[in-house]
């Protein structure tokens, strides 16, 4: 791999997606990142949606941690290593004799990052966590949905993404502060306190003035602007958002659509007024967008200088989106992998002029890499890894 982290070397024991998603982002940049998994554990089989998804870029080596053999190599590695990363329960690596106050003494400037989804200790730090219940304990849930349905959340892995990406920063951090000092460090994240910050204004709010933020749809939260919102348009479930932020924008909306007398029209001649009789100027945008297509809207309203956007599903990025088509967005694997095949897939959503990503590699076979990487990290000679093969470590 060539990249601005080339000579990077990253142990990761994360599963699932938030540590796994961090670890790819570092493979992309260029790092060596060596992926533990064994054949044992769900999720570790080349027909895994997840597998597949997040571990591009990575090497595979199987390693049966439940063996004292295998709990040697990793703490060999460990001692090699300028990062170690994992996500499981709090205590997991430390039982296994890999934790960090072990790994440290033999590699002074190992960078070991811990990211559980509550953080180590404290009276929930053993709970089981998952993004739903993430969301739920932090907030985010009660936020996003709609006036009178608190419970219906994000919908997908939103803080497990956000959590790989604060994993990513602290990583680049320690680095930094490595290379001044030659120090590494613990460094604990808890996914559940990732969350609670993406909450933003509404702590803020309930700071500054007591106010508990409720859920209000597609309205802003905190400006009196209207329309503001998503409107049906032509097709089934075709949905396109219009935001409309000043004065100048409300009046290019109405000349726009054709229905300049709404700006002398005093239930609408102002953003409070609008606001006041939302439910009104809404049903009468909607009777207007349902008869044209969302992308003809969005085309319109844009030319108009108005904010607009068509709520676009996975086909549509991939098959219908100029934008992406031209940055490149989308691309295919430079190998087969474990698949036979290339794989397609999103670039990192970043574009160096000096240390460019171009090198996608397909997520591995697990255990593809082992003699590969026991070679290259601790020097074992062939006949040792044929023999730990032999006696079932590297399975």
């Amino acid at each position: 791999m060539t990249g601005a982290l080339k000579g990077i070397r990253v142990l990761d024991f994360t599963h699932v997606l938030a540590g796994p998603y961090a670890t790819r982002i570092l493979g992309d940049l260029g790092a060596d990142v060596v992926k533990v998994v064994s054949e044992k554990r769900p999720g570790n089989t080349p027909d895994s949606t997840y597998y597949r998804m997040w571990n591009r870029n990575k090497r595979s080596l199987s390693l049966d941690m439940s063996t004292e053999h295998g709990r040697e190599i990793a703490r060999a590695l460990a001692e090699r290593a300028d990062i170690v990363i994992e996500n499981f329960s709090p205590g997991v690596l430390d039982r296994w004799g890999i934790g960090y106050d072990v790994v440290s003494k033999g590699n002074t400037g190992v960078i070991y990052i811990q990211m559980s989804g509550m953080g180590d200790g404290g009276p929930w730090g053993d709970f089981v966590s998952f993004a739903a219940t993430v969301h739920a304990l932090a907030g985010l849930t009660y936020l996003t949905g709609v006036p009178g349905r608190e419970d219906i959340g994000i919908g997908n892995s939103f803080n497990d993404h956000q959590a790989g990406l604060h994993a990513v920063t602290i990583m680049l951090a320690a680095i930094e502060y490595r290379r001044t000092t030659g120090k590494g460090q613990r460094v604990d994240l808890a996914q559940y306190e990732v969350g609670v910050a993406l909450t933003g204004t509404a702590l803020l709010d309930y700071f500054a003035n007591g106010n508990v933020q409720k859920p209000v749809g597609n309205r802003h939260q905190h400006e009196i602007v209207a329309p503001h919102d998503t409107y049906p348009c032509l097709g089934n479930d075709r949905w396109v958002a219009i935001t409309v932020m000043t004065e100048v924008q409300w009046q290019n909306f109405c000349t726009a659509i054709g229905r300049s007398e709404w700006t002398g029209d005093p239930r609408f001649a102002t953003a409070l007024a609008r606001v006041e009789h939302l439910e009104e100027l809404n049903n009468r945008i909607a009777d207007w967008t349902m008869k044209l297509d969302a992308y003809d809207v969005q085309e319109l309203l844009q030319n108009a200088g108005v904010p607009a956007g068509v709520v676009q599903t996975g086909k549509d990025l991939l098959q219908r989106d100029p934008q992406l088509s031209h940055s490149g967005f989308f691309r295919k694997t430079i190998d087969a992998g474990a698949y036979n095949e290339a794989t397609p897939f999103e670039r990192i959503p970043l574009q160096f002029s000096r240390t460019p990503v171009e090198e996608y590699r397909a997520p591995r076979a697990v255990g593809a890499d082992n003699a590969e990487i026991l070679s290259e990290w601790l020097e074992m000679a062939e006949q040792d890894i044929q023999l730990e093969e032999q006696i079932g470590t590297l399975r």
